[in-house]
């Protein structure tokens, strides 16, 4: 990658990141705008899977809501990302818990890691 590219998404980054991981609790603060106006929605899940790397790093956060679930891809270096508060911290042994879609209930939850 040229150092142009380099620069503009260096510039683009957030200086203060979130520390959080796969399997981790968190509760997202998303703007969200509608016609001229503007709100935050919070999004409170677990932490699915981490990817990419740089300025084009997303990260996906899963909840049941209603009985269904719901999941939902986030940039992390949006504008649109206010916030990203861990709520706990998971004990997960992998990099991407997809097998997490099959289950429900008390086999869905992740283990707490005590800190």
């Amino acid at each position: 990658m040229s150092n142009v590219i380099r620069e503009i998404e260096e510039a683009e980054m957030k200086k203060e990141v979130p520390q959080f991981s796969v399997g981790d609790t968190v509760r997202v603060h998303n703007r969200i705008k509608e016609g001229n106006r503007e709100r935050v929605q919070m999004f409170e899940g677990t932490v699915l899977k981490v990817q990419g790397g740089g300025a084009r790093t997303t990260f996906t956060v899963r909840k049941v809501s209603s009985g269904v679930g719901v999941e939902k891809t986030f940039p992390l270096h949006s504008p649109n990302v206010e916030a990203v508060d861990v709520i706990r911290h998971g004990k997960v042994r992998r990099a991407k818990l997809n097998y997490l879609r099959g289950l429900s209930g008390k086999k869905a939850k992740v283990k707490e890691e005590i800190r």
